[in-house]
């Protein structure tokens, strides 16, 4: 390049964005920079030979973002090896966001530049490029450490440019890992309005799976996992609302900037996981959604090892960069504190097998998939013997295979075993709430012990208040009990916190169905079918509804389209009955005996009573009751069995299950 003693600047641009770009070029031109972009290769000239001796020598890339560029592989790879060099300045020429890799840079926004020189939107660019160019002329670090310029602006994908932006960054303000004395001094400035006023109490954010970028997709897991964890510990502070973002297919294509829209929060964690056998690069920022300004960027180079020290800095710093806005600086502490990770661990290899357990049990595909996730998290047991986590997911998966077990016996077997593996994560850590909920699962469908599940249930919703899982798990627990207000309320607390999971409709839609609000139950399981079509029993909820509002006509073709068979079949002996079509109700019961067996007591005994013949409805339970089947849990609220409750029997029957 010539030019010597000059900065010098590659420009990475696609062609069809050649008229924008030959506006930044004469800026920085004139700027006294000498600038290299491809119209500049003569003829003759070996074009990837003399393209790569430019990206390599220059002091900063200067890569153009748009609808056409970030599409194209050219631009791609040459903003790939700024980054990695650790002089890449991002602009935005139309609005686009930089693509999954890049979004923890900040991004400039040109897109309503006229090419002026003496224009806002220049000064910003030349501040940028002037910052990141003199670093490495200087030898400077070559850290991928975002460095922007003060004022540059930090944009979502449809965000109008705004100015007046920031960045946090935690080497100024060293908050992860220092004492006391540091934190004070954070607080103590969001506190007087240096980085932003006291908002809302209600600080929400959402922790988006972080970006693979190890080059395999095999490495998904880890990437995914860390994220994950992330999420579990931050939503243990009582003073953050953490959404759960859950995969559906409402967000898929779509910006990080939409799905925390759609999410109904203020802020987004997001990162990147880079990583070999021995060394990882984690990057991370903190992103406000209403203008897109970054609140914090970190990069982390770091041994493996270290991994577990790097999550704990991201979780403090980024929480105590949200509640030290609502917060004084005692109780902003206390918040912190209480998020503390319980239950982990401190072995790389048995955190790895236990991501890969998690990620295998959360595809849900069927017992063989929970099989081997069992296997992951026995490995990695064998690998820590003192890993709570791995224990409680070990019960978590064993219970799951036990709801899929026919026989009896191997049911009782699974169950015990969960419950054995959800007390030794308790003995090793009271305060899990992973473990809590774990074992009153266990106990209450595997056993139907209610009195000795509750006492779980309370723990582990104290334990993890924001956790949306637990929640579910808690609301739908109260949902068999007499409360029907407040599994309600706390149902309608999981729907904010994880609004895209149609899990959690389906289980709102079950907990209206006890409460007898049929409409809301099918209103819930269709926003369950919006984010899932094929979700097993929405449909059947559906059914339950339409047959309990008196259409029996649409019960009946509601379940027709239940992908589950024992629901089904349920719906349609129960619905065939209701339309005087004896010949098909006793077909749907006989093809459910005859699959199903001893499994599908509870639903004859469902079918029995919506026939109105009691003693078989009855004779039915006190078997399922006996063998100890889960779905006698629907009992005291089922409005199936209303026919049955005037009956002594069934009133003794709810007295032995403990209602």
């Amino acid at each position: 390049m010539q030019g010597a003693g000059r900065p010098q600047l590659f420009i990475s641009y696609s062609r069809s964005d050649l008229a924008r770009a030959r506006a930044v070029i004469e800026l920085l031109e004139s700027a006294g920079f000498e600038v290299w972009w491809d119209g500049r290769l003569e003829g003759g000239e070996n074009y990837l030979q003399t393209t790569e001796a430019a990206l390599e020598s220059a002091d900063c890339v200067v890569v153009l973002w748009s609808a056409t560029s970030v599409a194209s592989h050219w631009v791609r790879d040459e903003a790939q090896r700024g980054r990695e060099r650790g002089c890449l300045v991002p602009l935005t020429i139309d609005g686009t966001m930089a693509p999954l890799g890049f979004r923890q840079f900040q991004l400039i926004d040109v897109s309503d530049w006229d090419g002026a020189p003496g224009s806002a939107e220049a000064a910003r660019i030349l501040v940028a490029v002037r910052a990141k160019a003199a670093g490495n002329a200087e030898g400077g670090s070559a850290s991928p450490t975002p460095s922007p310029a003060p004022s540059a602006s930090i944009l979502p994908a449809s965000a109008p440019a705004q100015t007046a932006r920031f960045a946090v960054s935690r080497r100024a303000l060293m908050v992860g890992g220092v004492g006391a004395a540091g934190a004070a001094g954070l607080l103590g400035a969001w506190q007087f309005g240096l980085l932003g006023s006291r908002a809302s109490a209600a600080i929400s954010m959402v922790v988006l799976p972080f970006a693979n970028e190890t080059g395999d997709p095999a490495k998904k897991y880890f990437s995914d996992g860390l994220a994950r964890e992330l999420r579990t510990v931050l939503a243990r502070n009582p003073l953050l609302r953490v959404a759960a973002p859950t995969s559906s297919s409402a967000i898929e294509g779509e910006d990080d900037f939409a799905i925390g829209a759609k999410l109904g929060v203020d802020h987004i964690l997001r990162g990147s996981v880079q990583r070999d056998t021995a060394r990882l690069r984690i990057t991370a920022e903190l992103v406000a959604i209403k203008n897109g300004m970054v609140r914090w960027a970190e990069t982390y180079d770091r041994t493996l090892d270290d991994v577990f020290a790097v999550q704990t800095d991201i979780s403090q710093t980024v929480a105590l960069s949200l509640v030290a806005e609502v917060a004084g600086q005692d109780e902003a502490r206390r918040a912190v504190a209480a998020q503390k990770d319980v239950g982990g661990t401190q072995s790389v290899a048995a955190y790895e097998t236990y991501l890969r357990g998690v990620s295998l049990y959360n595809q849900s595909v069927g017992e063989d998939s929970d099989r081997a996730a069992l296997a992951q998290f026995e490995a990695a047991i064998g690998q820590d013997p003192s890993y709570a986590a791995a224990y409680a997911m070990r019960s978590t998966a064993l219970a799951a295979i036990a709801n899929a077990a026919s026989d009896a016996q191997q049911n009782r077997q699974f169950y015990a075993d969960a419950i054995a593996a959800a007390e030794r994560a308790i003995a090793i850590e009271p305060r899990l709430a992973l473990g809590h909920l774990a074992l009153g699962f266990a106990l209450n469908n595997g056993q139907l012990r209610r009195s000795a599940a509750a006492e779980h249930y309370r723990a582990a919703q104290q334990l993890a208040p924001g956790d949306a899982d637990v929640l579910r798990g808690a609301a739908t627990f109260q949902s068999y009990g007499e409360d029907q207000a407040l599994a309600g309320e706390m149902i309608a607390r999981v729907l904010t916190l994880d609004p895209i999971n149609p899990r959690a409709f389906q289980a709102a839609g079950f907990i209206a169905l006890f409460a007898r609000d049929y409409p809301l139950v099918i209103k819930r399981m269709e926003r369950a079918l919006q984010l899932n079509p094929g979700n097993p029993g929405a449909r059947f909820g559906i059914a339950l509804a339409r047959l309990l509002l008196g259409d029996a006509a649409g019960g009946l073709a509601a379940g027709a389209q239940e992908p589950v068979p024992l629901f089904r079949l349920t719906a349609t002996a129960i619905a065939a009955g209701k339309q005087s079509d004896t010949a098909s109700a006793d077909a749907a019961l006989e093809a459910l005996i005859r699959d199903y067996g001893d499994a599908s007591l509870y639903q004859q005994a469902q079918i029995h009573a919506q026939r109105g013949a009691g003693e078989p409805a009855l004779a039915a339970l006190d078997k399922a009751f006996a063998a100890r089947d889960s779905g006698v849990l629907w009992a005291p609220n089922d409005p199936l069995l209303d026919p049955l409750r005037g009956e002594p029997r069934f009133k003794d029957l709810l007295i032995r299950l403990g209602s």
